[in-house]
């Protein structure tokens, strides 16, 4: 089974991402074989909006099975969901510590975003903004 993980770093010993859409680096590794390949995600790193879909297309490029990470938020979840690749998260360590804390089943395989789409995010600050002038008047 192929995993992808995202990392900070392009090898086994990389401290962990806990960003989805934004980590720096996805390292596959093929559980089976225990190969491993680097995959640049630097493209994401900047953008404004869509990060995370973005990321999830890429990852159904790579053939992935599933996903060790530690925040996805609704769309990426929901387009990973639809290329039938499930999201664990609750690693620690590094990249090759990740993978062998899936294999022993101790990761959570996540339903539901562990983070609010960034438009809900920028939703809440507009009312906040709006009952901040409010109280002003």
């Amino acid at each position: 089974m192929k995993v992808a993980v995202t990392s900070r770093g392009s090898n086994l010993g990389a401290e962990l991402d806990p960003r989805f859409g934004r980590a720096r680096f996805f390292v596959v590794v093929d559980t089976e074989t225990d190969r491993s390949t680097v995959h640049d995600n630097k493209g994401n790193l900047n953008i404004l909006g869509y990060a995370g879909i973005k990321a999830a297309e890429a990852i159904l490029k790579l053939g992935v099975h599933a996903v060790i990470t530690g925040k996805v938020g609704p769309k990426a979840l929901a387009r990973l969901k639809a290329g039938d690749v499930e999201v664990y998260v609750g690693a620690t360590g590094h990249v090759g510590q990740a993978v062998e804390q899936f294999k022993r089943g101790e990761l959570e395989c996540i339903r539901e975003p562990t983070v609010e789409g960034h438009w809900m995010q920028a939703l809440d600050l507009q009312r906040f903004s709006s009952s901040d002038k409010h109280e002003r008047r």
